[in-house]
């Protein structure tokens, strides 16, 4: 999945991200930075995890994930403002190279969350 300027411009500015999962206990959400975001060499998003036990739980049984994301000092579809519709697969990563990119960057750390991209919708 190609990841477009405009979403590497969103991810530049201040705003939250909003991470949804499914459990077994129906739908959870949890919120991190757009700055946090970092991108791997192949168009992953490496998000830090500092808590998100939950997050983890129902990933380990669905890895399916939802992210929306936006800013409103982008220019989007319709003036200004600029969000976008993440949909992909993600699994927290506790070493390797992908940990210790975000391990320099976040002491608090545990995991990295690393999103692959199945696609990427501007939605406004």
């Amino acid at each position: 999945m190609m990841i477009t300027e405009k979403l590497l411009e969103v991810l530049k500015q201040d705003g939250v991200v909003a991470i949804a999962t499914l459990g077994i206990d129906g739908p959870h959400m949890v919120n991190t930075w757009n700055r946090y975001i970092t991108i791997s060499a192949d168009s992953r998003l490496l998000i830090p995890a500092g808590y998100m036990h939950h997050t983890e739980a129902n990933i380990a049984s669905n890895n399916n994930v939802l992210i929306t994301l936006g800013s409103s000092k982008v220019t989007g579809n319709h003036g200004p403002g600029a969000g976008f519709l993440i949909k992909g697969t993600a699994a927290f990563v506790t070493s390797g190279p992908d940990f210790d990119l975000l391990k320099s960057k976040f002491e608090w750390l545990r995991a990295t969350l690393a999103v692959t991209i199945d696609s990427a919708t501007q939605t406004w």
